[in-house]
Order: structure tokens, then C-alpha cells, then sequence
């Protein structure tokens, strides 16, 4: 009997923690440590050697630009003389990680900004990429490389994708790091990406109950968790990897999202719905044109054919019917309701917006 029971915990103990590590996250993947993230850096260069498809005469600024570039290395040029089409004004994007360390290299994404018509076959010269505070952080210069094609002549042509953007993988190489110490910090701040006061709450507890010791994690408010350093970690990095790790059920606002071009409906799991009476139909109308010919009698001396268009029109309703759906409390209980009637996923995005309206959804319905 004892062997049989034994049995019967571990079946339910796996059922309950197999139940509660489902909606569970990585505390990693809900939150990151206060200036602990990615820094936008942004420059201005030019792409060479395109065949006739860079910027025109009209774009002053690519003549200035490459005037001046000209002048550094000791060619004096006016711009009003430089008439060139294998050049093209760019602005380059990168995305700098904390802790990136010089000489690593990052991805650059180039976008044209003036009127060249393609990129394909170009070459970034040396930019400089600065960050909001004026330093140059890295500098980024290569071949470009576009997702498609452009081929054909004035009359005709065929284009796949994008052509006045395109991507240099690796194609900056990080100068300068931005300054970050956390080794000496007894004290760290960890941001959720979506603020919740029960995910807060949540965090600080499992961080706590994980490490066995109380007052490690306070939860300050919906978006930030204080944590303390304990003194038997004296590496800060280690104590921030077992706490990246640890597993915490993210709480959020029960939200439906309706997206109305495509007739989409995505609904969470907590979505409620009051006791409603849901009535729809849908109303065709068919307009069908028919032709009379009227042509003159056998042996007449004058006349003509003459053609009678003639329309006939049709209206039909469709019944409907008038459903009470009872108060639900689970998702599934919800689509079986609005299943019963009967209607497509476009007819269902003008039910949910009535039913919000007469305050009858308890969920945020959101529509894109």
C-alpha cells in the first residue's frame, strides 16, 4: 500500500509542478539589469561604386560630402564641378551591446537618403559612428549586402525587395566602450520589460526563496526590484547569473487584440465575459444586368438593333439568431460561446467590439 502511495505522489507532484512550470519565464527573458542594454549609434557616410544608380546632380549635400572628402586627402575640388552617379548619401545604424569590448565587430544597417535609386554592388567608406553623446564608438566600412535584385532598362525592369537599404554583417569594428561597473555594486536594480505590480511581487519572492534569505529582492514598484548583494557572493557577476535564471510566472493585463485588416483575433487566457444576448446577421445584396435586343422587323426599310439592359436586384437576410452567452471563466469556454453563432473571424471582430462596449468583455480590447 505504501509503494502504491508513494506512486500516486510522485504522478500528482509532477502534474502540479508540470502545471506551474508552463506559464513560467527565465527572469532573464522578463527583466534585465539597470544599464545593462544595447546603445544606438548613428553616422554619415557615402557608398561608393555603384553603377549609375547613386544620387543625382540635385542631392548637394553628395557632392559637398565627397568635395570634402577629396579635400582631406589633398585633392581641392569644387563641389559644383563633381557631376558623379555611382555614389549615394547614406545614413549607417548600429546597435552597440553593453560590455562590447574594443576591436569587436557589430552589424551596420545602411539607408539611402537621397534619391538613389539602388544600392547593389556598393561600398561603404570608412564612417565614423557616434552615440547620443557626440563620441565616436565605432567605425564601419565595407560591401554591402542586399536581400534581392534589380535588373532590366527604362521600359522595362523587375526589382525583388528593398534596393536603397542594405546590411553589412560584422561591418563595424568598436572603437571606444562604453563605461559600465557593476563588479563593485552591493546594490543592483533589475527593470521588468513589462511592468506588472503581481510580476514584481513575484520576482522579488522567487529571487528570495531561491537563495533562502529575506530582504535579497524588494519589489519598489510595477517596473523595478531592488536586489542586495549577499556577502557570500563576492562576485557580482555570478550572483547576477543565478538570478537570471531562476523561473517566475509573469502576471499581465488580460488583453483580446484585434487586428481588423486580416479579421485576426488573439485572446489571453484570463479573458471573462458578463452574461450577454448576442444577435448577428449579415445582409447580400445581388444585382444582376441582363440584355434585351431589339431588332426591326423582317423586310422593314429603316431601323436599327438596339440593345435594353435590363437589371434585376436581390436582397437577402440571413437569419439570425438571438444567443444568450452564459458567464464564462475560461478561454475555451469563451470561443465555444461565440462559436454557437456561427460567425467568421471578420463577423467576430464586430462582436467583440460590442460586447466591450456594453461593458460585458472583462479584458482591454485592443484593436491594430
Amino acid at each position: 500500500m505504501s509503494g502504491l502511495f508513494k506512486i500516486l505522489y510522485i504522478a500528482v507532484s509532477f502534474l502540479f509542478f508540470s502545471a506551474y512550470d508552463a506559464g513560467a519565464a527565465r527572469i532573464k527573458d522578463i527583466a534585465f539589469i539597470d544599464g545593462v542594454r544595447p546603445n544606438q549609434l548613428v553616422g554619415y557616410g557615402l557608398v561608393v561604386g555603384l553603377s549609375g544608380t547613386g544620387d543625382k546632380s540635385s542631392a548637394v549635400y553628395t557632392t559637398q560630402s565627397i568635395a570634402n572628402m577629396l579635400n582631406k586627402m589633398g585633392l581641392k575640388f569644387d563641389p559644383k564641378a563633381i557631376k558623379v552617379k555611382n555614389t549615394a548619401a547614406v545614413l549607417v545604424t548600429a546597435e552597440l551591446q553593453a560590455f562590447s569590448k574594443p576591436g569587436s565587430e557589430i552589424d551596420v544597417v545602411i539607408s539611402s537618403i537621397g534619391d538613389a535609386t539602388s544600392l547593389q554592388g556598393g561600398t561603404l567608406i570608412a564612417t565614423p559612428l557616434k552615440g547620443h553623446d557626440g563620441s565616436v564608438y565605432a567605425v564601419a566600412q565595407g560591401p554591402l549586402a542586399l536581400a534581392g535584385f534589380s535588373a532590366g532598362s527604362d521600359t522595362v525592369k523587375v526589382s525583388k525587395n528593398h534596393q536603397t537599404a542594405a546590411k553589412i554583417p560584422g561591418g563595424a569594428i568598436i572603437e571606444k566602450e562604453i563605461a559600465l561597473d557593476i563588479a563593485n555594486r552591493q546594490e543592483l536594480y533589475l527593470s521588468l520589460r513589462n511592468p506588472d505590480f503581481t510580476t514584481a511581487e513575484r520576482v522579488a519572492r522567487s529571487v528570495n526563496d531561491y537563495l533562502g534569505l529575506r530582504g535579497v529582492a524588494t519589489a519598489v514598484d510595477a517596473g523595478r526590484i531592488r536586489l542586495l548583494v549577499p556577502e557570500q557572493f563576492r562576485n557580482v557577476v555570478v550572483f547576477i547569473s543565478k538570478v537570471e535564471g531562476i523561473d517566475v510566472s509573469p502576471d499581465a493585463v488580460t488583453r483580446v487584440v484585434v487586428n481588423e485588416r486580416t479579421g485576426t483575433v488573439v485572446m489571453g487566457e484570463h479573458v471573462r465575459i458578463s452574461k450577454v444576448a448576442v444577435s448577428h446577421g449579415d445582409i447580400s445584396i445581388e444585382i444582376k444586368t441582363q440584355y434585351a435586343i431589339s431588332q426591326p422587323p423582317p423586310l422593314s426599310k429603316k431601323g436599327e438593333t438596339v440593345v435594353v439592359p435590363y437589371d434585376n436586384m436581390e436582397v437577402e437576410e440571413q437569419k439570425s439568431r438571438l444567443i444568450v452567452l452564459p458567464e464564462s471563466v475560461t478561454l475555451g469556454e469563451v470561443v465555444r460561446a461565440l462559436n454557437l453563432v456561427g460567425v467568421t473571424p471578420r463577423d467576430l471582430v464586430a462582436i467583440l467590439q460590442a460586447i466591450k462596449a456594453s461593458g460585458a468583455l472583462q479584458a482591454e480590447l485592443e484593436i491594430i
